[in-house]
């Protein structure tokens, strides 16, 4: 057992369940960053109208000891203390600093050292721990807090003033404001808090219609699956229904149509060709078993050397259907051709030119080329493309048989030219079918298997090369074209 196997128990096996995870997971990492990026954000405007207040409180305070007054304890939003040099109890506080009873000695530090009056200088400061600070409601004790503070000189100010405050005529006041980060926390929990409730039912939803959306898109599919279950060997005539949306789905069933459609032909060529080879096959052997079972029926009256001709021609009849036959089943399995040598298709035509027998009947076979042509292939292949080519022209042709070579271009174009009666226009392409005779050509004793130029085409096209009958005045002209190889010395 793969030790993964147990793990993919867990992942869902349906498309649309994949799916709408994958929607979920890359929806909640989105939501996660928007979140984080959120959570600072609002912290950090919070923060921002935290001091905001603190400022406009700190300089409220410090109008308020310009005019002489002392700050009342009550109304301050923000904690709240101002010290003096050379007191030691506050000369104001509140906003929640009572609970550390500033009254008998003041919570943060008098000014050291003399500041510039009137501005505004912000620093972290400790809030120290005392017995008396228990109700301490903003729990601030021993916590480190941002603090805003501003200083006041005394000799500024008139001597009533002084008076009024109760400080010293050379003090230096300083007004500390504590920025609490409560209101911010308050506000960031809370956005917090409905980011996950918002986040969790977007997560929800978007499962839910990602899963019901693929599972919308997903039907034409499976209308396509269920079709094309149907279809089996003997009946491939089922076709898919193409949706008129024009999506991937309708190139989904187009091609399926298409592939069901060459199935189809495929099977009927193929039922036609056994078809083909069975009627062909039983004609010499009806010959062959006639001629044997008169010969047997009676041997006294039988001329033996007739009857062994006449079973030995039609011997060779089925030889010969039978080698054409297993040619075209190895081209039809697309084998690759052996031996991609070069062959000279010149000096291949003339030598078949020389050695063709033609004792049967009184024609001129000719060869004309003008230098020798080569081309990448198999010269047994070549051969019996020219041998079939040949064959065709010798069965029609009246006195004259002319091969003609030639290299045009990047191309080499080998004819094949007879004086016969030619062929009609409609019949250009299907004398090129299997099994295919002419009128002119049904005689079985004479005539071919009716596959010499079916595989001469099919040879041609496996040396990437075309076979095609070209029109004549006068018989049956052959154009072989294929790609022209470099010759020995040009390599």
């Amino acid at each position: 057992m793969n030790a993964t196997e147990p793990r993919r128990r867990w992942w869902p096996r349906s498309v649309r369940a994949r799916t709408a995870l994958a929607a979920a997971s890359a929806a909640a990492v989105i939501l996660v960053g928007i979140g984080w990026w959120l959570h600072h954000d609002v912290y950090r405007q919070g923060t921002q109208i935290a001091e905001g207040q603190a400022e406009q409180q700190l300089w409220a305070l410090v109008d308020q000891l310009n005019e002489g007054v002392v700050p009342a304890r009550r109304g301050a939003v923000l904690p709240y203390e101002v010290v003096a040099t050379g007191r030691r109890t506050a000369v104001a506080f509140g906003g929640g600093m009572a609970a550390f009873n500033p009254g008998t000695r003041h919570v943060l530090p008098a000014p050291s050292e003399a500041r510039e009056p009137g501005s505004l200088t912000t620093l972290p400061l400790r809030i120290p721990v005392r017995d008396s600070n228990s109700r301490d409601r903003f729990d601030m004790a021993g916590r480190t807090y941002t603090v805003m503070f501003a200083d006041i000189s005394a000799d500024e100010l008139s001597s009533d003033k002084v008076a009024a405050l109760g400080v010293a005529a050379d003090a230096k006041l300083r007004v500390y404001v504590v920025v609490l980060p409560h209101t911010a926390e308050a506000i960031t929990g809370t956005t917090d808090r409905l980011l996950l409730r918002a986040g969790l039912v977007s997560l929800v939803l978007i499962a839910a219609v990602t899963y019901f959306a693929v599972r919308i898109a997903l039907r034409p599919v499976e209308a396509i699956r269920v079709l094309t279950a149907s279809v089996t060997a003997s009946d491939p005539r089922e076709r898919v229904t193409v949706p008129a949306t024009g999506h991937e789905i309708t190139a989904l069933a187009t091609t399926i149509n298409t592939t069901l459609q060459r199935l189809d032909d495929a099977a009927a060529q193929q039922r036609r060709f056994v078809a083909d080879a069975a009627h062909e096959l039983r004609s010499p052997l009806t010959t062959l078993l006639a001629s044997l079972e008169v010969a047997l029926a009676y041997p006294e009256r039988t001329d033996w050397p007739a009857a062994a001709t006449t079973a030995a021609r039609q011997t060779r009849r089925l030889q010969a259907l039978a080698e054409d036959l297993l040619l075209l089943a190895r081209l039809d399995t697309r084998t690759p051709m052996a031996g991609p040598d070069t062959v000279d298709l010149a000096a291949l035509a003339s030598r078949l030119t020389e050695q063709y027998p033609l004792a049967e009947r009184p024609l001129t076979l000719t060869c004309d080329s003008t230098a020798p042509a080569h081309v990448h292939g198999n010269s047994d292949a070549y051969e019996r493309l020219l041998r079939n080519l040949v064959d065709n022209a010798a069965r029609h042709a009246a006195h004259r048989i002319q091969i003609t070579v030639r290299s045009q271009d990047a191309w080499v174009v080998l004819t094949v030219h007879d004086d016969g009666p030619g062929v009609p226009t409609e019949d250009a392409e299907r004398i090129f079918e299997r099994f295919v005779r002419l009128d002119d050509a049904r005689s079985r004793d004479h005539g071919g298997t009716g596959l010499g130029l079916a595989i001469a085409r099919d040879l041609a096209h496996r040396h990437r090369g075309s076979l095609t009958l070209t029109p004549r005045t006068l018989g049956a002209c052959f154009q072989l074209r294929l790609p022209r190889a470099p010759t020995p010395a040009e390599e």
